[in-house]
């Protein structure tokens, strides 16, 4: 992967979705470098052999835990157990995520289409509960260009489903991150696109399937993680707060993701969706 080795030591960083795809290859760069990370993935079993893999480079087991982010109460005890592990995290890096192409609308018991919550709600919730002891450190949140074809609508979060419910969701990352740059001036939020990878996202889809036939021409966990890496690890006078980052670059997100109303209001809905009826400054 490419980069500097610039030294993590004492660096806690939090990489939900980490049992494989991006989110292990990165957390492995990262622990590398010294930094203490901390997995979260919903399947047990992966995230323990994740772990082993992490614990090889680290020289010691990182820290673990399961939760189900189409389960907000997951969340929610997921954030207690962090809180009470760890007084503060360096980075939180938001990239748990899932795709249904079914245009079947799924609803979660929370009430909330899955993709949405799954790829959005979730990370809102958990960035907010951590609100604390994040202060002074990033948020870096794995979006997708996908966002450019499909908006999300603050009034109705669920209202899209299948492909674009996934691409409504990735733009509701983009907006996440732009407005807790407003919202939060002591963090550093940014989200990007890991260009289009070979991995276990969207197994038992077409998407999985299709990529039989393009995998050639995908990107490896490790190269899709290298601008993930890069917004964790580099300078913060390096990073526009708030930026939509492509291949390391800066890079302007479609006008539907980049609209600061629509941002404000994406947040305000958020907290009602999650039951958040305080606001955490």
């Amino acid at each position: 992967m490419a980069g500097t080795a610039r030294d993590l030591t004492g660096q806690v960083i939090v990489i939900t979705g980490a049992s494989s795809g991006i989110g292990l290859a990165g957390a492995k760069a990262l622990a590398s470098r010294g930094a203490g990370v901390v997995l979260v993935g919903r399947d047990r079993e992966r995230l323990k052999a994740a772990a082993d893999e992490v614990a090889v480079l680290a020289g010691f087991p990182p820290l673990t835990h399961t939760a189900d982010f189409s389960r907000l109460d997951d969340v929610h005890l997921l954030a207690d157990q962090l809180r009470q592990r760890l007084r503060r995290i360096h980075v939180l890096v938001s990239n748990a995520g899932a795709v249904r192409l079914s245009k079947k609308k799924t609803t979660t018991r929370d009430g909330h289409e899955t993709t949405v919550q799954v790829n959005h709600l979730g990370g809102f919730l958990l960035a907010n509960l951590l609100r604390e002891q994040l202060r002074g450190g990033r948020i870096v949140v794995t979006s997708s260009d996908v966002h450019s074809k499909h908006a999300i609508d603050p009034a109705d979060l669920s209202a899209k489903t299948g492909w674009a419910g996934y691409g409504a969701s990735k733009s509701a990352n983009i907006l996440f991150a732009l407005e807790a740059a407003r919202r939060w001036p002591d963090i550093v939020p940014v989200s990007f696109h890991p260009g289009v990878v070979s991995s276990r996202f969207g197994t038992g889809t077409l998407i999985k399937a299709g990529q039989f036939f393009i995998k050639p021409f995908l990107l490896t966990p490790e190269k899709g993680a290298d601008t993930m890496v890069h917004l964790v690890t580099a300078p913060t006078t390096e990073l526009q707060r708030g930026g939509y980052y492509v291949k390391r670059t800066l890079t302007r997100p479609a006008p539907h993701a980049a609209d600061p109303a629509t941002a404000a209001r994406l947040w305000d809905a958020s907290l009602a969706a999650v039951g958040i009826g305080w606001q955490r400054h």
